[in-house]
């Protein structure tokens, strides 16, 4: 099964990745890479590089970046391959471990629905 780890951020608090902190998470990548638990993962440019596009009423509307109601906004993600839920949320714990305590982060995890996936 896959899921998807959605990391949430505030991304006004101004912290950033130390050089330790990507090495780390290098690391970790590449471990769970090479055991197949990891199939892809990025992080996201800030909201301000962004556009939001709703669908309301048969209408669409574009709103550019940044989002001034938004406190928290998905960082990143990761894709994951997991026998269940418990396996995917103990290997997003992996990756907020390798945070420490100085950061407040959060991630949402949620399986992909296969069916509504398009054949791989």
């Amino acid at each position: 099964m896959r899921f998807l780890s959605m990391i949430r951020i505030n991304e006004n608090s101004g912290q950033r990745p130390s050089e330790q902190l990507m090495a780390d998470m290098g690391k970790l990548m590449a471990e769970m890479t090479a055991a197949g638990s990891l199939l892809d993962t990025a992080g996201l440019r800030p909201t301000a590089e962004g556009a939001r596009v709703r669908l309301s009423q048969g209408r669409q509307t574009t709103t550019d970046g940044p989002f001034a109601e938004t406190k928290e906004v998905i960082g990143g993600y990761a894709l994951l391959q997991a026998d269940s839920m418990e396996q995917a949320l103990a290997l997003t714990r992996r990756f907020l471990d390798v945070h420490g305590s100085d950061w407040e982060i959060e991630c949402e995890v949620r399986q992909v629905d296969e069916d509504c996936s398009p054949q791989r």
